[in-house]
């Protein structure tokens, strides 16, 4: 069963400084329908005017992952960390406890264009960590890449679930194929571009929930870029 969730449904905002997407209730955006699925609470797509950004603010218990697609985005923590997050680039940060950190656009010419992801962790009150990580561009060519996983495997970035994400850049006509496990669930995100999902069309910031489905055939159309979730 593929439920298909299409870009121009989704919650929307424009702050002026942020233009973004709530694929999932966020903020002011409440759907009863789309609360989340699995434990994948939050997927939004943000577009930060230069020079602008998110303020000092505080989250706890959360596996919090970002993606830049385009620009760079400056983060700085609770924890001590300070680092610029540039096209490519992978943000993993596990809130637990508590932390607070900034986001914010150096540029003074581009805006940044990121995904947003928070994910419910298996048990509260972690330690909070923080890591950044950009995986070769070869490794997800026309295959899925592991770059999030609960055992940190093939150097992917660590977070507190039974959630495995996977990247990958699709050439038009090339094809990906993933096997879910009986029981799980998966979530496809379209980056960039076109693809076919088991014959169903998903386009740029379309997404889709997979359940009840054992093999995943994911084709693109036009050269596209995707985010795969296999999920508990």
């Amino acid at each position: 069963m593929i439920k298909v969730r299409k870009a121009a449904e989704r919650g929307h905002a424009n702050h002026g400084w942020l233009k973004t997407y709530h694929t999932f209730s966020f903020s002011t955006y409440r759907d009863p329908e789309h609360m989340g699925f699995r434990s994948l609470r939050v997927m939004n797509e943000d577009w930060v005017q230069q020079g602008q950004g998110f303020g000092t603010h505080p989250h706890h218990d959360m596996e919090i992952v970002t993606y830049v697609l385009e620009g760079a985005l400056e983060h700085k923590d609770s924890m001590g960390n300070g680092e610029i997050l540039r096209a490519g680039e992978f943000q993993r940060m596990s809130a637990g406890t508590g932390i607070t950190h900034s986001e914010f656009n150096p540029s003074e010419t581009d805006p940044v264009h990121l995904y947003q992801i928070w994910i419910l962790p298996q048990s509260k009150g972690i330690e909070p960590s923080y890591e950044q990580k950009r995986f070769p561009d070869n490794e997800m060519h026309n295959q899925l890449r592991l770059v999030a996983s609960p055992e940190a495997a093939e150097g992917s970035l660590h977070i507190h679930q039974d959630t495995r994400i996977f990247l990958s850049q699709i050439d038009e006509q090339a094809k990906v194929i993933h096997e879910l496990e009986q029981g799980r669930h998966a979530w496809l995100q379209v980056l960039r571009g076109t693809v076919l999902l088991n014959g169903e069309n998903l386009e740029t910031s379309d997404g889709a929930a997979v359940s009840e489905e054992s093999i995943l055939i994911i084709q693109a159309t036009k050269d596209a870029e995707i985010m795969l979730f296999d999920l508990a």
